[in-house]
């Protein structure tokens, strides 16, 4: 076992292949549904992967629109590729992990866009020794999450995809219309990669980059777009803050489980800051730095580590308090003083023990 095996035991975040590895086998055991050429599972099944299936045993890892599982589900099977756009932390990237672990049964297959990404990066390499001494040979040839994926029959995920320049963005015309990539250097047979069953693209972007608009008309139309929306209730999004920062707590070596009081303060905090509207209605000064779940969950992490390993206690609202300056003191330096202003005018018309304390920690805030 290498220090880079997904499953070993001190990997800090094993894919979802690997996570739900049980789940996963169980599904495709009791599955007699059709499946799309080169599916592992059926749509029926990959779904209750996603959305969860209590009394098989199955829990639920994305919280959001069924619809929008079934419209992805039914858009992978197509020979068109799946674009997911929605706000910063708004579970894009783990609903296209578990997409391509339901689908494939791996989601490792991951290509990260940048401004720095190239086309060797998607495609295909080489390695230089064996191509200065061999000449162009499939042996010289290094295959990149795209040729993988269309030779194996697999979904390739392509992350952050309008971050990366629009003559990059390209390269991905001909894989998801014609189903084929050219390798020109090769000679006969090799030079063409047709892909298998199975094969498909993942791609995401966030609704905050300007380059989400920049993606050719060409790209645009080999994809079916979907938005992933912010959870709509507090309730909802409060369970899922509390159990993912368990979990994250838990693998952190904190048996302290985080205090649901203080955590429905930081879920609604976050809401309010994210919305520009307080739970009464009252309109109020929204920050412009991303408060997602993704972030609340991050923030809860914070606090339950920042009380364990410094006082052996769960975290407290001073801890709250200290860990939002974090978060909200990213892209504007007003932002700090915006969340100053909450924190003394709308949380003091609260009622509630840690409102109240989260209140008084206001003087923790740097600045």
């Amino acid at each position: 076992m290498t220090a880079l095996d997904p499953t070993a035991e001190r990997a800090q975040r094993p894919p979802a292949e690997v996570r739900y590895a049980d789940e996963l086998t169980a599904l495709a055991a009791n599955d007699s549904d059709p499946r799309p050429p080169g599916w592992r599972l059926s749509l029926r099944a990959a779904r209750r992967f996603i959305l969860g299936d209590p009394a098989a045993g199955i829990r639920r890892k994305f919280v959001g629109d069924p619809s929008l599982i079934d419209r992805a589900l039914v858009a992978l099977a197509t020979s068109r590729g799946l674009m997911l756009v929605g706000e910063p932390g708004t579970a894009k990237s783990l609903l296209s992990e578990l997409l391509a672990a339901a689908v494939s049964g791996d989601s490792t297959l991951t290509i990260q866009g940048g401004a720095a990404t190239t086309e060797d990066q998607i495609r295909y390499s080489w390695n230089y020794a064996l191509l200065v001494a061999d000449g162009p040979s499939p042996r010289a040839l290094v295959p990149a999450p795209l040729l993988r994926g269309m030779a194996e029959g697999r979904v390739v995920r392509f992350e952050e995809i309008t971050r990366c320049p629009l003559e990059v963005q390209d390269c991905l015309l001909s894989p998801l219309s014609d189903r084929v990539l050219a390798i020109p250097e090769l000679p006969g047979a090799d030079a063409m990669v047709f892909a298998r069953e199975g094969f498909n693209v993942i791609a995401t972007a966030n609704t905050r980059d300007r380059g989400v608009n920049e993606m050719s008309a060409a790209l645009k139309r080999r994809f079916n777009f979907e938005t992933v929306f912010p959870i709509p209730d507090l309730g909802t999004e409060l369970e899922l803050v509390e159990a993912e920062a368990g979990e994250l707590l838990r693998r952190s070596g904190v048996t302290a489980p985080p205090r649901r009081d203080l955590l429905e303060v930081l879920v609604t905090t976050f809401r309010e800051l994210r919305t520009g509207i307080t739970e009464r209605g009252d309109a109020m000064e929204r920050l412009s730095a991303v408060m997602s779940t993704a972030e609340a969950v991050s923030v809860a992490h914070a606090v339950g580590l920042r009380g364990w390993f410094l006082r052996g206690e769960p975290g407290d609202a001073a801890d709250l308090v200290a860990c939002l300056a974090g978060t909200a003191a990213k892209d504007d330096a007003e932002d700090l003083a915006r969340l100053r202003r909450y924190l003394e005018q709308q949380v003091s018309r609260r009622s509630g023990a840690q409102w109240r304390a989260v209140h008084d920690a206001r003087h923790l805030l740097p600045g």
